[in-house]
């Protein structure tokens, strides 16, 4: 899939092997000392049950410059991780991200999106929650790092023409045509 932006071109699509070094330098930028290893996303790319896509620049050949993964757990998806390398952070390749997990999940016929995140990752929640992303709970203790909470967010059921439309919206705030 290829999304021009007012910020550049994207490419994305679903993550090969080849891409874990790139993944994991991203992973140890944004996540600091606690982040998945090489051999935590290689199982992630060969599990049946996940999708991962990454995001490149098509006209920069820095190669990954994002990523997302999620699991298909009957009819909910649950998105594992996402993350955008820092020079390329603010310029929606997470949404970009996001929305490509959507489609996906859609055509696996998955109804709803959950997800846990850091009750500090202000960044983050506001990117769920323009995605329509509703807290309905709370992890105590879930980061091994520093004990902080998880908010526990859903989403509503996303194969509905309202969800869709929405999403559609979101989308075109983005995307140049």
């Amino acid at each position: 899939m290829n999304i021009k932006t007012k910020n550049g071109q994207y490419l994305i699509r679903k993550a090969v092997l080849e891409d874990l070094y790139k993944m994991l330098e991203i992973e140890k930028e944004a996540f600091g000392k606690h982040h998945w290893s090489y051999q935590a996303f290689e199982s992630e790319l060969n599990n049946q049950y996940s999708t991962y896509f990454v995001c490149s620049d098509i006209l920069d050949e820095k190669g990954v410059i994002g990523y997302v993964g999620y699991w298909k757990v009957l009819d909910e998806g649950h998105i594992t991780t996402i993350a955008v390398d820092s020079s390329y952070r603010r310029r929606h390749i997470a949404d970009i991200l996001l929305y490509k997990i959507i489609q996906d999940a859609i055509k696996k016929n998955i109804l709803w999106l959950t997800l846990e995140v850091r009750n500090s990752n202000l960044a983050a929640i506001n990117l769920y929650k323009k995605f329509k992303f509703s807290q309905l709970g709370i992890r105590k203790g879930y980061y091994q790092d520093n004990n902080e909470d998880a908010l526990i967010l859903w989403t509503n059921k996303i194969s509905s023409n309202e969800y869709r439309s929405y999403i559609s919206e979101v989308l075109s705030e983005i995307v140049q045509y």
